[in-house]
């Protein structure tokens, strides 16, 4: 797709974008990524989306197309006759379903992940904690014995959730007190499986560096638990 131009407004450390950047990947497009100063945002964010004046942001052939996962899915139906995988399942009733977990990932597990992520006491994170696992658990169901979300193939499903791989695995290095793997062995198969891939390792920060960005901006904010395993591992 030679004749095509995509921009990506984006930011490294952002899941949603991470997992645009991994359907882009996927599909083998070659694209611009231009990395967002959130406190400063770009005339062009801005311009290109009004409305939320957030990232991602994928530009293409100068048209907007704003939310990561609406993004996903338009990556899909445009590029649908190159040779990367299709995300989307062909089945109605298929496509509802992973459509449906999807909004679960942005509007549940995506909550929780920043409360755990900005936490101010320990109460507050160990609450946090046990809504982690109570969201995680029907997702490793629904995953099942299935190497990935899509069956035998990375699907939609995959992609959505696989912004979360690195912020997952840094969890368990000691962003919070709990181990996923300990509580969602096959949910953890997954994530490692899924990082294996060369459109996820390049799309990712590694686990490490999420944990340091956390500690980072935590202590920036004056977020300080002396008892939380954030500290004694940093």
């Amino acid at each position: 797709m030679s004749d095509q131009e995509w921009v990506l407004l984006d930011f490294r450390q952002s899941t949603f974008g991470s997992r645009v950047r991994i359907a882009l990947a996927e599909k083998g497009i070659n694209y611009e990524n231009r990395e967002e100063d959130l406190r400063n945002k770009s005339p062009l964010l801005l311009e290109m989306n009004p409305v939320h004046k957030k990232i991602p942001v994928l530009i293409h052939n100068g048209k907007p197309i704003c939310e990561s996962a609406n993004i996903i899915q338009y990556i899909d139906e445009v590029c649908k006759d190159n040779n990367g995988p299709i995300f989307l399942p062909s089945d109605p009733y298929e496509k509802a379903q992973a459509r449906f977990w999807a909004d679960f990932i942005d509007k549940k597990l995506h909550v929780v992940a920043m409360k755990i992520t900005w936490h101010k006491t320990k109460e507050e994170l160990g609450e946090a904690e046990k809504e982690l696992i109570d969201c995680l658990k029907p997702l490793e169901q629904v995953l099942g014995d299935k190497p990935y979300f899509g069956g035998e193939r990375l699907g939609y499903l995959d992609i959505v959730l696989g912004g979360f791989c690195s912020w997952f695995c840094a969890i368990d290095m000691g962003l919070g007190n709990i181990s996923i793997e300990g509580e969602c062995s096959k949910l953890m198969e997954w994530t490692k499986r899924c990082m294996e891939r060369e459109s996820f390792s390049k799309s990712l920060d590694e686990p490490h560096k999420v944990h340091d960005f956390v500690v980072k901006i935590r202590t920036i904010r004056g977020l300080t638990n002396k008892g939380s395993k954030i500290y004694l591992n940093a």
